[in-house]
């Protein structure tokens, strides 16, 4: 469909006037959202705009307090998840809704089973997971186990679900945030061949080179309103992040001036088993050292084996000259060291547990005395760092998992920020987080660097990687295959044939 046929068209999905308010929390502020068949509509904002509340919203998953959703012209309420289904609409959130010891098949009609005399139809069932796949160009077993696929894999099988369901309105939240350049491009043409087969696509992404690639139309969110939609041709990405953050951010990575000081982090033939090899390198004061290479190449290990969350088989850590005992993460934390994991949200805080109590964890050393917590000591430093990081939360109180993944990062900083670690190893630092709150974390880590401190960065984004790194170390199959000294003149092609090095 042409760019003039669909600004012609009846919306396939209409949300007006879309409120919605939780205690102390205006989340939604009269949002119209609109989307056409054959269309991919990408939905941005920065975290906490109000997007994941707008496609619970949808998803019926959440009552707005006001406003109407219309499908296909006709006005719909939906009460219960099952209410939005029915009516087609299907959204596939970043955690993956599939029972990992069930197979394909079995996740694909769970709940709705083909039976006969109490005994399900496997082999119609298997003809009809078959069908499903080869209409998405895939080769998939239905008879594998979903815990031994991959997150492409996965991902497929959760469309096939929502194809199975006959929806007509796909949401896909996130869906490259694990995925390699090889599996993004795979997706794309699955989400193309189900935009030609006359469905509606939300895409909701903070990777705006992917957001160019694959839109049709732009709607942007912020701070609970909606602030602008227009066709992909009319923006480019200045326009599009000011959209977003209501401001200007004049360069995407804040310039470093950093004269670098001593050696602080030595890491002499660090080794587990096959994952990590032999890995060595040092970081001096001040110096950003960027870490990469392809998945599954031993970079995150290599971070959990420096901070005692693995055992190591061999090798030796220094501090400052100084050789460390690192057999536990206390024993790291006691050496001033700090880590913010991959996945924040099942390693690095307690979801269920307020952001006060998260922050204060691996500082009650410092707010506590004869076996008693100083509140009052904790709130005003947490007070301080909230301030500080621009953190988003109604009060101290709120649990963690209710924040936005930008809000939960800073958070994450925060409690090693109070513990003046002098080492940071940042393993993924900005997954799943906007551009505004990007560029903070970045500045952020340009001060800690000014300020002395050595940190490791861990990324699988190429262009933070340049952006950000004083050197660069390439891993692949557990081995650091080369080290860039030139960061500026080096490109992200130099970067990926050193991380496919055999």
């Amino acid at each position: 469909m042409s760019a003039s046929e669909q600004e012609n068209s009846s919306p396939l999905l209409e949300m007006r006037g879309i409120e919605k308010t939780f205690p102390g929390v205006k989340a939604l502020s009269g949002v119209d959202l609109q989307v056409r068949r054959e269309e991919v509509l990408a939905l941005l904002g920065e975290n906490g705009a109000g997007k994941s509340t707008l496609m619970k919203v949808l998803g019926g998953a959440h009552h707005p307090n006001s406003g109407t959703i219309l499908i296909d012209g006709q006005e719909t309420v939906f009460h219960t998840p099952h209410d939005s289904q029915k009516a087609g609409v299907s959204i596939i959130y970043q955690e993956f809704n599939l029972i990992p010891a069930l197979t394909v098949r079995e996740n694909l009609f769970l709940g709705r089973e083909s039976t006969s005399r109490g005994f399900v139809k496997r082999r119609e069932e298997t003809a009809q997971a078959r069908a499903l796949f080869a209409k998405m160009g895939v080769d998939l077993d239905p008879e594998s186990l979903c815990r031994d696929l991959s997150v492409s894999q996965q991902q497929v099988v959760e469309i096939a679900k929502a194809l199975s369901q006959d929806a007509t309105i796909l949401v896909l939240d996130e869906p490259s945030a694990a995925l390699t350049n090889t599996e993004v491009d795979r997706l794309f043409d699955v989400i193309r061949d189900l935009k030609s087969r006359g469905l509606g696509l939300i895409y909701i992404s903070h990777r705006l080179e992917e957001i160019f690639e694959i839109a049709d139309r732009v709607s942007v969110l912020r701070d609970g309103s909606h602030v602008g939609s227009a066709s992909i041709d009319e923006l480019n990405k200045e326009k599009l992040i000011s959209l977003m953050v209501g401001r200007e951010l004049t360069e995407e990575f804040p310039p470093r001036n950093v004269t670098l000081g001593e050696p602080l982090l030595e890491v002499n033939n660090l080794s587990r088993g096959e994952t990590v090899r032999n890995v060595s390198f040092t970081i001096r004061r001040g110096e950003i050292l960027g870490l990469t290479g392809l998945m599954g190449a031993g970079r995150t290990e290599t971070a959990r084996l420096i901070f005692g969350a693995d055992k190591r088989d061999s090798g030796e850590i220094k501090l400052a000259g100084q050789t460390l005992d690192i057999k536990h993460p206390r024993d790291a934390i006691a050496a001033k060291m700090g880590l913010l994991t991959e996945d924040r949200k099942t390693q690095g805080l307690i979801l269920k547990h307020s952001v006060r109590e998260n922050f204060g964890l691996p500082n009650l050393d410092q707010f506590s005395s004869s076996g008693f917590v100083n509140n009052k000591q904790e709130n005003a430093q947490f007070g301080n760092y909230v301030e500080r990081l621009k953190v988003k939360i109604p009060h101290q109180e709120q649990l963690a998992g209710h924040l936005s993944g930008g809000n939960q990062q800073k958070v994450v900083l925060a409690k090693w920020l109070a513990r003046n670690c002098e080492v940071l190893i940042f393993d993924e630092p900005t997954r799943g987080i906007d551009v505004g709150a990007k560029h903070e974390i970045y500045q952020l880590m340009n001060d800690l660097a000014a300020a002395g401190k050595c940190i490791l960065m861990i990324s699988s984004e190429l262009p933070e990687v340049l952006g950000m790194s004083d050197r660069i170390l390439v891993m692949h199959n557990g081995k650091v295959t080369g080290e860039i000294g030139d960061v500026p003149n080096t490109s992200q092609e130099k970067i990926l044939e050193l991380a496919m090095q055999g």
